[in-house]
């Protein structure tokens, strides 16, 4: 589960934050996904000196690093900047593929919703639409996603 850029963090280093999570701590493993999440340079800092972009993808590490096979995301891209949200997307995109985790991902972003398969739009609390990619590009879902919030009165947020 990943919390939002506030979130507690335990460890003396990002290194340590992430082997907590795991059963049979795997150091290699660990480091790995610190580079695919840019955090690399940043392992044997404290949690504490991190940018708040750099705690969330702390977070997101501690939590996914096991292979969970359900992950809970609100605004998983909220505190990134564009370069790092793209990142953080593959990454989960791929989870969701290679280990087939399910995630729950709220989202007022039009972009970081069309890495999902189906999208479910509320309104006044209740379903408004769906939408499911299928064999569509992200480009075209992307649009299709556009089209649907012009129709919910929105800006570009989901």
């Amino acid at each position: 589960v990943m919390q939002d850029a506030n979130h507690q963090l335990f460890a003396e280093s990002v290194l340590d934050e992430v082997l907590l999570s795991m059963a049979k701590p795997d150091e290699e493993a660990a480091h790995r996904l610190l580079a695919a999440l840019d955090l690399d340079e940043r392992a044997a800092d404290h949690p504490l000196s991190l940018s708040g972009g750099q705690k969330q993808r702390c977070a997101f590490a501690r939590a996914v690093v096991c292979g969970p096979k359900i992950i809970f995301a609100d605004e998983p891209t909220g505190a990134l900047d564009s370069h790092s949200a793209r990142v953080l997307l593959e990454i989960i995109s791929q989870l969701h593929e290679d280990l087939e985790t399910t995630v729950f991902m709220v989202t007022h972003d039009a972009f970081c919703a069309s890495y999902a398969e189906r999208i479910l739009f509320l309104k006044d609390g209740k379903i408004f639409n769906e939408l499911v990619k299928g064999e569509k590009t992200r480009g075209v879902f992307y649009h299709e996603i556009l089209d649907v919030l012009s129709l919910l009165g929105g800006d570009g947020q989901c």
